[in-house]
């Protein structure tokens, strides 16, 4: 009897064994120079070949790239730094920004930051990220592309403790970016509706607005005017090799602004990718 008992209990402990997870794997940031954050299980995915533009290819944004290099520099080295929130108009070249001023620190330092994309619906485990970073040496990164928060969001409060710190401070080797199509992370009614029901409406209020406030660098994007889109798309079209004439594709790039309603990076990527296409070039996205 007591044999057939043990015999169960070791069928029913193999078996529970068999449904449990697998043990988180040990933290290795050596194995690539960006990843991505997974939270269930919870891992960081290396990411080994980055989709990225030269930096010398954004163009328009030089004062932004000015400071969000100097400042993502600065950070590589050891040094104090700021979170930056790059904010503006759509396909303006604000991740790209990241990931390009990312090869850069790594170009002058070989190995010195790791980049990890953090994506808008996670946000909320931020500060578990956080915790699986604070004991590494490496200097990371953390990037969250379209970061914004609507109606009955709450993931917002965890963003604002992380960059406030709290009682154990932000980690010395993470630095935090965020990009965004709104100057503040929250709309107006969201935050309208806030002023309604609360006791201390300028409080509630308050505590909205200055999420933004907790990133010390803002850097603004704006609409191109017709002279940097063309100067976008002869940057393109120089470093693909589209055999073309000067006049020819400043023409048609304007007819395919024209019909798209818009002037833009993105606009001007997606241009060369058709002449790419017409002409029978090959055109990875340029590195």
């Amino acid at each position: 009897m007591e044999q057939t008992s043990l015999d169960l209990l070791t069928r029913i402990a193999d078996a529970l064994e068999r449904l449990a997870p697998p043990p988180p794997a040990s933290l290795d940031l050596t194995r690539a120079d960006a990843f991505v954050w997974h939270p269930s299980p919870a891992h960081l995915a290396p990411v080994h070949k980055i989709s990225r533009v030269d930096i010398d290819l954004l163009r328009g944004v030089d004062r932004q790239k000015s400071i969000l290099a100097e400042n993502t520099l600065r950070f590589s080295r050891g040094l104090p730094a700021n979170n930056a929130m790059l904010w503006g108009a759509r396909g303006m070249g604000k991740s790209s920004l990241v990931k390009a001023t990312h090869a850069v620190a790594n170009q002058q330092k070989p190995g010195s930051l790791v980049l990890i994309e953090i994506h808008r619906e996670d946000i909320r485990t931020l500060p578990d990220l956080l915790n699986l970073l604070r004991p590494e040496t490496r200097r990371c990164l953390i990037l969250c592309d379209d970061l914004s928060f609507e109606k009955e969001d709450a993931d917002y409060k965890a963003l604002k403790s992380v960059l406030d710190g709290g009682i154990e401070g932000r980690p010395d080797n993470v630095l935090f970016y965020a990009t965004s199509n709104r100057r503040h992370l929250m709309p107006r009614d969201m935050i309208e509706n806030e002023r309604a029901t609360a006791i201390n409406p300028n409080e509630s209020v308050e505590e909205k607005v200055s999420l933004s406030d907790r990133f010390g660098l803002w850097l603004g994007f704006h609409n191109c005017d017709q002279a940097t889109f063309l100067a976008m798309v002869e940057g393109y079209s120089a470093d693909v090799g589209l055999p073309i004439g000067l006049e020819d594709l400043r023409a048609e790039a304007i007819e395919w602004s024209v019909t798209r309603g818009a002037r833009s990076g993105r606009v001007a990527w997606q241009f060369i990718q058709e002449m790419a296409g017409r002409l029978g070039v090959g055109s990875e996205r340029p590195r």
